[in-house]
């Protein structure tokens, strides 16, 4: 799995940092918030991933899908733009206090320096919400520091297409100056799987209880699966 590999490419959340659940909750308060209705979070992760997946061409994915919400949910007293900053704000506690670590992820980016791999992060996640896990989350700064331990972040705002587009992964490869055979991907999602493969680039899947309902289809595409990080580290 690591065999020549010179570089490892991890996605954000679900991946590196447990937040699936936390994004699930938020749209769910979002959602009642803004129209009464009590939505269950398995349904709200499906139209998610299946919104941005829509919208994946457009200039900001998650600006539509918070139109897509006002739509679905009959909001109709508030913009989509409205919409957005209402999320934004709704997260800030989650993000500050309760999202943390994949066990044991900060020990597999430890062992792969020690190693002499590059890392980088390939995220469709905002470079605000990086920045304030590190400024204001204790349970995730105290085990890892994104500027020093990450030779590259790349976050939606530095591409053009996010995932299941390949841009963000062919771009931190052309950064490091790698050929696809000699990077590696970790993800924990279909769209993020598909992505690193049409990258050309091998990819790991991670267990995350919230990509569940798509494990089937993740183990097929992706070339190697584990259940976390401890069995990752096993390849040292």
């Amino acid at each position: 799995m690591l065999r020549n590999k010179k570089l490892v490419c991890f996605d954000l959340d679900g991946t590196l940092i447990d937040s699936v659940g936390i994004w699930n909750q938020v749209d769910a308060q979002l959602i009642q918030e803004l129209s009464g209705c009590v939505a269950d979070s398995a349904l709200i992760q499906q139209q998610r991933d299946m919104q941005l997946k829509n919208f994946k061409h457009c200039a900001d994915p998650y600006l539509e899908y918070c139109g897509y919400l006002k739509e679905a949910y009959g909001i109709a007293n508030l913009t989509k733009d409205e919409i957005k900053m209402r999320r934004y704000a709704a997260a800030q506690h989650f993000l500050d206090n309760l999202i943390q670590l994949k066990p044991q992820a900060e020990l597999f980016v430890q062992a792969l320096h020690q190693h002499g791999i590059q890392t980088a992060i390939a995220t469709t996640t905002s470079i605000s919400n990086i920045q304030r896990y590190q400024q204001n989350n204790a349970q995730i700064s105290s085990r890892l520091n994104f500027e020093s331990d990450f030779g590259l972040i790349l976050t939606r705002e530095n591409v053009q297409n996010i995932k299941p587009h390949p841009e963000v992964y062919l771009k931190a490869a052309r950064h490091f100056q790698l050929q696809p055979e000699e990077c590696l991907i970790i993800e924990d999602s279909l769209i993020g799987v598909e992505a690193g493969k049409q990258a050309g680039i091998e990819v790991v899947a991670i267990y995350d209880r919230y990509s569940a309902h798509e494990l089937d289809d993740i183990k097929a595409k992706a070339d190697y699966f584990v259940q976390d990080y401890a069995e990752l580290l096993q390849q040292f």
